[in-house]
């Protein structure tokens, strides 16, 4: 087996290398003023973080591609998730470095950024593919055809950034896809997809869990009428809000905004992930619940740092059109409020119910370890 060549700290780093890039379009670092080398070197890490969060995601999202997830596997991804998470989190904070910079600071070399835009980091694009934001709830940027056409250099012609979309686009499945096909799979009740059955133990779980609701609903009412001196038109107000409410449970439950050949997927999908975090402190579902609590992390992270990122750009800038032609801070607002992906999760949180009101549990041994 040959030996490693000894090497020195700068060599295995690339420091040289490193530190050579952040000249810009210049031939020289030297051409530069301070505030455009702080703003090349931020978003330089940034994609750094951004080329280590796609690691993670290949990881986790080849994990829960396969038939069968090994529960001992399920460690290793919650550890993906959480580096996801931190990720995030540590580039959010980049923010306030760039917040230093006056306005007039940055306007002495923003004019080079024309039409540049960070929408096209290539590698944000891959993340959002790679999660599963699907093309039809993507904000146009600007007048594109597509987000694609975006990443064309700026003659029109391919470009690196377009080639490297593209073939994440062709590298499936997506980590949600990936793991609501796992999430779906979950024995509900001891009973798993293609059981005999098994639609009725998934559609008795659903009903128990409404008829909680129902008994929640009527707790909430009481203690408002109790607490409140409500007047008849604030009780009959109150009434119709925590009937809406459940009504949406109803559907939610049911499955009735989903296509009609995804429904039956769906509803199972979406029992199971109320079924685990119900009832995750049972040996075999804690691992999950913690999956799940992971998902909504990191997909939380992401958010912040857009929302970060759309409030730097404002305190900088204000509210200009974008280098790039989009409508600049209502354009980063808007992905901030809609780009979700792992929607079943985030609407499980509305209907989880206090524990005295959720179903009981047929058989608590069939999901202990010594079961599995």
């Amino acid at each position: 087996m040959p030996q490693p060549r000894p090497a020195n700290y700068w060599d295995y780093i690339r420091v040289e290398d490193l530190l050579s890039l952040q000249r810009g379009t210049a031939d020289s670092e030297s051409e530069l003023i301070d505030d455009e080398v702080r703003f090349i070197v931020i978003h330089q890490i940034d994609e750094l973080w951004f080329k280590l969060v796609l690691r993670e995601l290949v990881a986790a999202r080849n994990l829960f591609a396969q038939p069968r997830v090994p529960e001992d596997s399920l460690a290793f991804a919650v550890n993906s998730l959480r580096r996801i998470t931190i990720c995030f989190e540590l580039a959010a904070q980049h923010f306030k470095l760039m917040e230093t910079m006056r306005t007039q600071d940055y306007l002495k070399f923003r004019d080079k950024l024309n039409p540049a835009s960070g929408f096209q980091s290539a590698q944000m694009r891959e993340i959002e593919i790679l999660l599963g934001l699907p093309d039809q709830d993507r904000i146009p940027f600007g007048n594109e055809g597509s987000y694609l056409d975006a990443l064309k250099s700026h003659d029109g012609s391919p470009s690196p950034a377009l080639a490297r979309v593209q073939r994440r686009l062709a590298d499936g499945p997506t980590l949600k896809a990936a793991v609501d096909a796992w999430l779906q799979r979950t024995p509900i009740q001891g009973s798993s997809p293609g059981d005999p059955g098994d639609e009725a133990v998934v559609h008795a779980y659903g009903e128990q869990y409404l008829r909680g609701h129902e008994q929640l609903y009527q707790r909430a009412l009481q203690h408002a009428v109790k607490v409140q001196a409500l007047t008849p038109t604030d009780h009959e107000r109150l009434q119709a809000r925590y009937r809406g409410q459940l009504q949406g449970a109803r559907r939610h439950l049911e499955a009735d905004d989903a296509p009609a050949d995804r429904r039956a997927f769906v509803r199972r999908l979406r029992t199971a992930i109320l079924f685990v975090d119900s009832n995750r402190t049972l040996p075999l579902l804690s691992w999950p619940g913690q999956i799940i609590d992971g998902l909504i992390e990191c997909e939380q992270a992401m958010l912040a740092f857009r929302q970060r990122h759309a409030r730097m750009v404002e305190r900088v800038i204000g509210r200009r059109v974008g280098t790039g032609g989009s409508d600049g801070v209502a354009y980063l607002d808007q992905t901030a409020l809609k780009y979700r992906v792992f929607t079943e999760i985030w609407a499980a949180r509305t209907l989880l119910l206090p524990p005295d009101l959720c179903p009981p549990i047929d058989d608590r041994g069939f999901y202990d370890l010594a079961h599995a």
